[in-house]
């Protein structure tokens, strides 16, 4: 089948929920992809901040490779050697105490509340609790984590208000403290938010939680599905902080491609949880676990958060610049290999993503009118110029 023969049998039987592009990707190489009609495109998504790795990557591979010859899943009833291995790679990279190994960001996010409300119960054995959650954010599709993301757009449909989290500014201390009563069981948010449009916390924001948090003995969980795991310059976007959570979730780049979760917590949430209160059926499974360390033992070896941060330095300085000559660029923000270029109202970052497109060049779009800039972590700044080029000419036919 050609294309054009794949697209319309993908519209016959997939669920229509994407409003796709017309390209069915086929193969990766590097931080390229191709189209089945041989195509290449330079990506600058990674399969929405996952592909940290890059394409092709020799060690990943094999090391999936070889874990399929010896145990794909068993259960959570037995122990397995990956999991336990990643678990200890986790938990000494993230200075926590125990991690509980997910599906997907949406099931790391699940449990996070859970521990949260169970934390809260063990304390008072009252069920009527409520968190506090950030305008704008985006936690995940299922029913709890939509309850904590702050746009309606998401919520309306699903989620009835009364079921809804309070929801406070993003880096507005005060107004968060204003929603704190004796409901509140914990206040999450993201290091930096991605779908809302790439807004970074600043730094006194997250301190006054943790401060806020402790005097109130409550539980401050950290999204950092997408900001984390290098992707921010360091192994995780809150030690550029300074402040640790109580719980942190985890997904995306933890797996690079393979799907797969984690949350952990600290010593005051390791606990809350005990035997009967979460489990799952492939959460943890051999196959996951060995991807999950084969990204660690990668990460070390290319010393890929180091390499995010210098090239992110860069990418900062070309933005910086694109911003500058265009009147119609109305802002740039973000951190390290997270970045994204804020258009008036009057240039949709949508028409400049498709056209992008068209000259083989993959960008997203996040917030309202921003394209989110999520490369792979191992491009170079050669592949920075290549892609400010093909954005150059976008911009410059707007």
């Amino acid at each position: 089948m050609n294309q054009k023969d794949y697209i319309e049998q993908g519209e016959k039987y997939i669920l229509k929920t994407y409003n796709r592009y017309p390209v069915v990707l086929e193969k990766g190489e590097g931080v390229y992809l191709y189209d089945a009609e041989g195509k290449r495109y330079l990506d600058f998504g990674a399969g929405i901040a996952v592909f940290a790795l890059g394409y092709g990557n020799k060690a990943y591979n094999d090391a999936l490779k070889d874990q399929i010859d010896k145990l794909i899943h068993t259960s959570n009833l037995f122990y397995n050697i990956p999991a336990v291995e990643a678990a200890k790679k986790i938990v000494e990279a993230s200075k926590m105490k125990k991690v509980f190994f997910t599906n997907s960001g949406t099931e790391a996010i699940e449990g996070a509340l859970k521990v949260a409300r169970k934390y809260a119960y063990n304390k008072d054995k009252t069920k009527d609790y409520e968190f506090i959650a950030m305008d704008q954010s985006f936690h995940g599709r299922s029913q709890g984590a939509l309850s904590v993301t702050g746009n309606a757009h998401y919520q309306d449909g699903f989620i009835p208000k009364e079921f809804r989290a309070v929801f406070a500014k993003f880096n507005d201390l005060e107004d968060v403290k204003s929603k704190v009563t004796d409901k509140t069981c914990g206040i999450i948010c993201e290091v930096v938010q991605g779908e809302g449009g790439i807004y970074p916390a600043e730094p006194e924001f997250l301190k006054g939680l943790r401060k806020l948090c402790d005097e109130k003995d409550i539980l401050l969980i950290f999204d950092e599905i997408q900001c984390g795991m290098g992707r921010c310059g360091s192994m995780f976007a809150h030690d550029l902080y300074g402040v640790k959570p109580d719980v942190m979730t985890l997904a995306k780049a933890l797996g690079c491609g393979v799907p797969v979760g984690a949350f952990v917590v600290n010593d005051k949430a390791d606990g809350a949880l005990v035997p009967g209160d979460h489990g799952t059926t492939y959460g943890g499974n051999p196959f996951a676990c060995a991807a999950i360390n084969a990204v660690f033992e990668q990460f070390e070896e290319k010393k890929v958060p180091e390499h995010a941060k210098a090239v992110g330095e860069y990418l900062w300085d070309q933005l910086e610049q694109l911003k500058d000559q265009y009147d119609f660029i109305s802002g740039h923000r973000g951190i390290a290999l997270m970045q994204g270029l804020e258009f008036v109202p009057e240039k949709p970052a949508g028409e400049i993503v498709n056209a992008a497109l068209k000259k083989g060049l993959i960008l997203m779009t996040a917030g309202n009118n921003v394209i989110r800039f999520v490369p792979p972590l191992v491009i170079e700044e050669k592949d920075v110029d290549e892609m400010i080029r093909i954005l150059k000419e976008i911009l410059d036919e707007a």
